[in-house]
């Protein structure tokens, strides 16, 4: 993690901690773990590990928007973004993705489905780009014309696919890359 926390007394967190948790920060007074402590665990988890957990969350979420697979809705829906997206859409199709398409998430497999959004994204053409933006966004039951919502929702799922693997790649990071990181832009 590049982002290092320290808690200082008239921070937000700090004052969240004794104001509304009513956690001392010395507890428990002399011994080795404090709140301090645990608030710099927990601020450095949320910032590390919720990142790619939110952007995966976010990730599933656009795609709950959409009609379920196996449904008379979904059939006709995937169908449509099949021939829209041409082989591209091979990518996301649920044929294709498999049943357990979101189910690697659970088993940790937070990039994969990132990864296929980002192909299917990558391979599409202008045309087809907008063929699919049409069918995405006529599926949306929000207000607005379908075109303009599709292409919010694939801009959307572009961007948070990115943020996966972003995120992904940033996990193996230690705090020699963190100082080495700090050094080259202090040596700038």
């Amino acid at each position: 993690m590049i982002v290092r926390l320290y808690l200082d007394k008239d921070d937000e967190l700090a004052q969240h901690l004794t104001n509304t948790l009513n956690s001392p920060l010395d507890w428990p007074g002399g011994g080795e773990l404090d709140t301090e402590h645990v608030a710099k665990i927990a601020a450095a988890a949320a910032c590390d590990v919720s990142y790619d957990q939110a952007a995966n969350g976010h990730l599933v979420d656009l795609f709950a928007a959409l009609p379920l697979p196996g449904t008379a809705e979904g059939r006709e829906f995937w169908a449509s973004l099949r021939q829209a997206g041409g082989s591209a859409a091979l990518n996301i199709v649920p044929a294709n993705a498999g049943g357990p398409f979101f189910d690697r998430l659970i088993d940790g497999n937070e990039t994969g489905i990132a990864g296929r959004v980002l192909s299917f994204l990558e391979g599409l053409n202008d045309d087809e780009h907008d063929a699919v933006a049409e069918v995405i966004g006529g599926a949306l039951d929000i207000f607005g014309g379908a075109r303009y919502l599709g292409k919010l929702w694939l801009r959307d799922a572009e961007t948070t696919a990115w943020h996966v693997l972003l995120a992904r790649r940033r996990m193996h990071k230690t705090a020699e890359d963190r100082e080495r990181f700090l050094q080259a832009w202090r040596n700038a």
